[in-house]
């Protein structure tokens, strides 16, 4: 039975103007979220993960950030459209966002009370303050903190990581949002707290059913976590697929680096693998595959035309030549024979 899509980015375009020109830092990308679904997206640091997230959330710096193409709907409303004033009214109420680092992400100079009140206050004007204060406390329970009630009155500074991160998670389902952002939610957080952490977010989307759009670049926490994981490089999805699919099955070049890079005991190995180079400045590659400089598969096409997103089945889709079916004489006589489509997830 398929579900109601919630959110829907539809070839969204997020620019940043500089001395050097304009850069594209999300380029053209689409994608859906589900009510009760948590999606992931996952790439390397600089792939645009982050851009898209406050894409959606209106909060890219501007200037000298812009949304300059695309639609960004939710529920059917385009919020690429709307004003400043506007997002307000819907920022931390239909969509609300769980921030890289708690610690900035909260102020010191107010009691974790008062930061909880403000979005419930804001949205809920008819409220009194008793009631305010009872919903914030009976947030701060539901996502297991402690003693609440004396937390309310406590500062920032004077809670654990792991209490500040619940503390935020709260924060952003205070006003039961449709869909929720996290930004990296585990990061800086020891292993047993992590665990905790994404078990938390977990029971709150089965339990009240909140869209999820998780933004990291754990492999592990995608495979515990999420139904659906949609691979960014270079400001591009290069690659979307269901979770078990895409661990069982990759087919971008990318994203069998990543899994390859993720360390596993059962194995001695002399060294753990990585992806040749880095990731390229935004803009600086203006022709071909972004990913073919660090590419082993690539050849001479690979640098002068950019791939679009080829299907490999209805639900999984990649950014490579390798599954363009018309290719496969041209890669067998240029490689060898040793590498098509199939080949790259077997091997």
């Amino acid at each position: 039975m398929s579900r109601k899509k919630i959110l829907e980015v539809k070839d969204l375009e997020t620019s940043f103007f500089t001395d050097d020109g304009r850069i594209a830092a999300v380029d053209h990308i689409s994608f859906s979220v589900e009510e009760g679904e948590i999606l992931a997206i996952v790439g390397e640091s600089g792939c645009g993960k982050s851009v898209t997230s406050l894409s959606i959330m209106g909060l890219v710096p501007s200037p000298p950030g812009k949304i300059t193409a695309g639609e960004i709907l939710l529920d059917g409303q385009n919020l690429a459209t709307l004003s400043e004033k506007e997002m307000r009214q819907i920022r931390g109420k239909d969509v609300a966002m769980i921030f890289q680092e708690p610690m900035t992400s909260l102020n010191p100079l107010f009691t974790i009370g008062n930061q909880m009140m403000e979005a419930i206050q804001i949205h809920n004007k008819t409220w009194t303050k008793k009631q305010a204060k009872e919903r914030a406390i009976e947030m701060m329970k539901l996502v297991g903190l402690p003693r609440a009630e004396e937390l309310f009155k406590e500062y920032p500074h004077q809670l654990s990581g792991g209490m500040r991160q619940r503390v935020m998670i709260a924060m952003a389902l205070v006003c039961d949002p449709k869909v929720l952002i996290a930004d990296e939610p585990t990061t800086a957080l020891d292993v047993t707290i992590q665990a905790q952490i994404l078990k938390l977010m977990k029971d709150l989307n089965i339990r009240l059913q909140t869209a999820v759009l998780l933004i990291t670049h754990d492999l592990g926490v995608v495979a515990e976590t999420c139904e659906r994981v949609i691979v960014m490089y270079a400001g591009q999805i290069v690659e979307q697929a269901p979770v078990q699919e895409i661990f069982k099955n990759p087919q971008h070049p990318y994203t069998k680096g990543l899994i390859q890079s993720v360390p596993d005991m059962r194995y001695k190995k002399d060294a753990l693998y990585s992806i040749p180079g880095n990731v390229p400045k935004p803009g600086s590659i203006q022709k071909g595959c972004r990913f073919a400089p660090r590419c082993e598969y690539a050849f001479p096409r690979c640098s002068e035309e950019n791939p679009e997103l080829y299907s490999k089945t209805k639900a999984h889709t990649a950014r490579c030549f390798l599954l363009d079916s018309e290719n496969e004489v041209v890669l067998h006589a240029e490689m060898g024979g040793q590498v098509n489509g199939e080949r790259i997830a077997e091997s």
